[in-house]
């Protein structure tokens, strides 16, 4: 049996540290196969899409990427938040039970001030914005330029551009380069 007086803070603090991490990697490996998902989804529509020459088939491309680009962002929001919260409160509060003057977790910081994350960050918006909004525009405009023009599919198409550019709002918006 435990005794309460073997927890103290600095012990409940690191064991937070441990949990927040695990869910930052849980997140990271989800994250980054949503972009293969994705992949695979774009794939799996365009030969579909070839296969029944129904350009109505396209319609499921934007669907299937503005909830997967949603999921990615938000997971990526998520590492970035525990990453935030690690460096400016968690770190520096263990760092002050410890009679420490710097941050107990460098990696934490480091990693993210080499001169090429700028650099780094931005083709990772770029790589996000084509693969969860251009690929379904390109879809899109196919579906106009191909479709059948009235009713449901149009409506559908319609609130589907409307999903994407609030996607692509969005990954821009959340766009961090700081160091």
């Amino acid at each position: 049996m435990t005794r309460t007086d073997d927890i103290t803070v600095g012990k409940l603090l690191l064991a937070e540290y441990d949990r927040v991490k695990d869910e930052q990697k849980t997140r990271i490996g989800f994250r980054d196969n949503l972009l293969y998902v994705t992949l695979a989804a774009v794939i799996t529509v365009l030969i579909g899409a070839a296969q029944t020459h129904q350009a109505t088939v396209l319609l499921a491309l934007p669907a299937a990427t503005s909830i997967l680009g949603w999921t990615y962002l938000v997971n990526d929001q998520k590492i970035s938040a525990i990453g935030r919260y690690v460096r400016a409160d968690l770190g520096p509060r263990l760092a002050a039970m410890a009679g420490e003057q710097e941050n107990l977790f460098g990696w934490e910081t480091a990693h993210r001030s080499d001169g090429y994350r700028k650099q780094r960050k931005i083709i990772q918006c770029v790589v996000d914005l084509a693969a969860f909004t251009a690929v379904p525009l390109a879809a899109l405009i196919a579906f106009w330029i191909n479709g059948s023009g009235r009713g449901l599919p149009i409506t559908c198409s319609v609130l589907e551009t409307v999903a994407v550019v609030a996607l692509a709002t969005q990954i821009v918006l959340y766009l961090d380069t700081t160091a």
